[in-house]
């Protein structure tokens, strides 16, 4: 990735961060947005495996922010 498509997808994650939403707002984010999977496409082994759906849940729980306990809602 050069410096312009780094700033490309900067900003595109800047406007996500803020307004919570993504949206293409010029061909060139898609572009970057297709070379950064090409990227990973390069790098995973998991798309390929049986069991991907099951490691992606897996992987989504892990990354996410962590859930309260069931009837832990802070009260005390």
């Amino acid at each position: 990735m050069n410096g312009n498509e780094a700033l490309v997808l900067f900003e595109f994650l800047s406007r996500f961060s803020e307004e919570g939403r993504l949206t293409i707002e010029h061909q060139a984010e898609q572009r970057v947005l297709w070379g950064l999977c090409a990227v990973l496409e390069t790098q995973l082994v998991e798309p390929f495996r049986s069991d991907y759906d099951q490691l992606l849940r897996n992987a989504r729980d892990l990354v996410a922010d962590p859930r309260e306990p069931e009837g832990d809602h802070g009260a005390g």
